[in-house]
C-alpha cells in the first residue's frame, strides 16, 4: 500500500488529463466544412447585373420603334440591327453569322394605355412575362395564352 500523498498525486494526474481528447474526432462536420474547408462558395456580387427589359434593343439599350428578333429570340430595333448586319454579318449577342432575312418581324399588341399585352388573354406584358412570338406570323402572345389554345 502506497501512502495517501501518492494516491493524491495519481488522482490529481488523472483528473488533469482525463478527456482532453474527446473532441478530436478523424472527420470534420458539415459546419465545418461549409465554414473552414472546401464548402464555403466565394459570393459573386449580382447587384450589377440588370435584366433588359422586353420592350428594349439589345444592341442600342433603348426602347424599340420596329421590333425584329433572331431565330434564337433576342430582340433588336430594324434601325439598329440592319446596320450592324451590313458591317459585321453577325449577331452582336452571340458572335454567330447572322443574316437580315433571317431576322423575323414583330407583331406586339397595344392596348388603350399604349402598353404591350397579349391579343388573346389582354394581360400587360411585364419584364417577367413569358413572351413567346410566332415564327411564320411574327404574332407576338403570352405562353400562357400559347399553352391554353393548344
Amino acid at each position: 500500500y502506497m501512502g495517501g500523498a501518492e494516491e493524491g498525486r495519481f488522482a490529481a494526474a488523472a483528473a488533469m488529463g482525463k478527456r482532453q481528447h474527446q473532441k478530436d474526432k478523424m472527420y470534420i462536420t458539415c459546419t465545418e466544412y461549409t465554414h473552414f474547408y472546401g464548402g464555403k462558395k466565394v459570393e459573386i456580387p449580382q447587384s450589377n447585373f440588370r435584366r433588359l427589359p422586353f420592350d428594349h434593343c439589345s444592341l442600342s439599350l433603348q426602347p424599340f420603334e420596329y421590333p425584329v428578333c433572331t431565330p434564337d429570340g433576342t430582340i433588336f430595333d430594324l434601325l439598329n440591327i440592319v446596320p450592324w448586319i451590313k458591317k459585321y454579318g453577325t449577331n452582336p449577342s452571340t458572335g454567330e453569322k447572322l443574316e437580315a432575312k433571317s431576322l423575323i418581324k414583330l407583331n406586339f399588341a397595344k392596348n388603350n394605355d399604349g402598353k404591350y399585352h397579349c391579343p388573346v388573354l389582354f394581360t400587360v406584358f411585364t419584364n417577367n412575362s413569358h413572351i413567346v412570338a410566332i415564327k411564320t406570323s411574327g404574332n407576338v402572345f403570352g405562353f400562357e395564352a400559347v399553352e391554353q389554345l393548344n
